[in-house]
């Protein structure tokens, strides 16, 4: 998915403190704002501490992460828990106790049990797809006041028994003589206590994702050398942001019988030579992509609070951004499953009527270096263009200077239902610090899928 969040001071109060924190207010570019269109916004958006798989989550449930998550949104809005109408949450793997885990984070954080939530999934984008699913219900006059997160729990991954062993566990508990379990109990073998460990791979194609960022990263021509420098500056952003106190979407979490989080803990800057050590991890011996140039397994949640304008303003809120608007384009999941950012872009760009310089902050998901770089190589293309997006020339990369300049997935984490909403809220908050107006976010996902936000405006 890919979308568009514009910046603006419209309706708002020119104080000397918001004059000299936006000091280019004066000179605003187009609006976005369409004819009998409502007018979405971000009033603001949290997420506990991004967790290694693990570590200080790992005996906790999904449902625990997301009520905490949305537990600190309604103590960062001061949002009445009456006053929301819908809560959508994201999530891939899922928790089969807690199969909506919308409804029993909401109901654990105390929500009202007359509070609609329901739970979507769609690989890394199911937070997005949270959220747009909210802008949908808005929109449409359905709702004024709409949740939206997501959540994952790496260190907790369901397991199941082989089919076979299922199977007879069934035959099992149908029988009803003891003649019956005994005929049931013989077919056992001992091969079906094998378990069906799950992985990161596309059930179409039964590739991993990290043996197609390999194959996609030598299609471009993208070296070991690039990735791990692209990777090493996601950690070292990070980092900085980090310490200077820029990440204020991140929320403390005091985990039950243990310390209070306070920060993400995958943060680790290292060294292109000791990243050079490291051996390939999906294709053997030559492939490219390793640990270090990868996104890590990650625990975590975010939750944002999503209104019409004329709501938030009713309730006395000065939102962060407008949400404009959104594509998702989908791929081949064989040849192209991480190309999605350089289809979508162009579309989401048309449909705001804006250009790729008329964007300030770029927020995209990195799922791996490799897949940021051969994006970039694709779309500062005109031979890709004309020859497999039927364009006529390059819609051209996004500037480094503007491009997740507070980190991304690679170093901050990729919990794979929540990082919808931190893309968002990365991309609201860099513009409110910098001034900008425009920010576009996007996230590629399983299934060669991706989502956009186009135009993410800011107050």
């Amino acid at each position: 998915m890919t979308s568009i969040l514009t910046r603006t001071l419209r309706n708002l109060p020119l104080t000397y403190t918001w004059a000299t924190k936006f000091p280019a207010q004066t000179q605003s570019k187009k609006t976005l704002t369409k004819p009998n269109v409502k007018n979405i916004v971000v009033v603001d958006g949290v997420r506990i501490p991004f967790l290694l798989s693990g570590t200080t989550y790992k005996d906790l449930m999904p449902h625990d992460l997301a009520r905490a998550a949305l537990k600190g949104l309604l103590h960062r809005t001061n949002i009445p828990k009456d006053s929301v109408d819908y809560i959508v949450y994201g999530t891939v793997i899922q928790e089969v106790k807690t199969s909506n885990v919308a409804r029993e984070a909401a109901l654990g954080a105390g929500f009202s049990d007359k509070i609609p939530a329901h739970t979507v999934t769609m690989a890394c984008i199911s937070s997005n797809q949270a959220m747009t699913t909210g802008f949908g219900l808005i929109a449409s006059g359905q709702y004024d006041v709409v949740v939206a997160g997501g959540v994952e729990l790496m260190s907790d991954v369901p397991i199941r028994h082989s089919r076979k062993m299922r199977k007879l566990m069934l035959e099992l508990n149908k029988a009803k003589t003891l003649g019956q379990r005994l005929s049931v109990a013989s077919k056992f073998r001992l091969n079906f206590l094998a378990p069906e460990l799950p992985a990161v791979a596309e059930f179409s194609t039964s590739e991993t994702m990290g043996h197609s960022a390999d194959r996609l990263a030598a299609a471009f021509s993208v070296s070991r050398a690039e990735q791990d420098e692209y990777a090493l500056r996601s950690h070292s952003l990070a980092k900085q942001a980090q310490e200077q106190g820029l990440l204020t979407d991140v929320i403390a979490f005091k985990v039950p019988g243990k310390d209070t989080v306070t920060k993400d803990n995958g943060i680790r800057p290292s060294s292109l030579e000791q990243m050079a050590k490291l051996k390939p991890a999906f294709v053997k011996p030559y492939g490219t992509v390793t640990a270090a140039n990868s996104s890590f397994l990650t625990d975590g949640a975010s939750a944002m609070l999503i209104m019409s304008e004329e709501k938030a303003l009713a309730l006395g809120y000065k939102p962060k951004a407008y949400l404009r608007d959104f594509v998702y384009v989908s791929q081949d999941p064989k040849d192209q499953l991480l190309l999605g950012p350089t289809y979508a872009t162009p579309k989401v760009l048309e449909k705001a009527g804006l250009t790729l310089k008329d964007i300030d902050v770029f927020e995209f998901h990195e799922a791996f270096s490799g897949q940021i770089l051969a994006n970039f190589k694709a779309m500062d293309s005109d031979w890709f263009a004309q020859n497999y997006m039927g364009r006529k020339s390059k819609i051209g990369a996004p500037p480094l200077e503007k491009f997740n300049t507070w980190g991304g997935s690679l170093s901050l984490g990729h919990p794979f239902g929540a990082t919808g909403c931190r893309l968002v809220m990365a991309a609201a908050n860099r513009l409110r610090k910098d001034g900008g107006q425009y920010g576009l976010v996007a996230a590629c996902a399983a299934g060669g899928q991706v989502s956009y936000t186009s135009s993410i405006g800011v107050f």
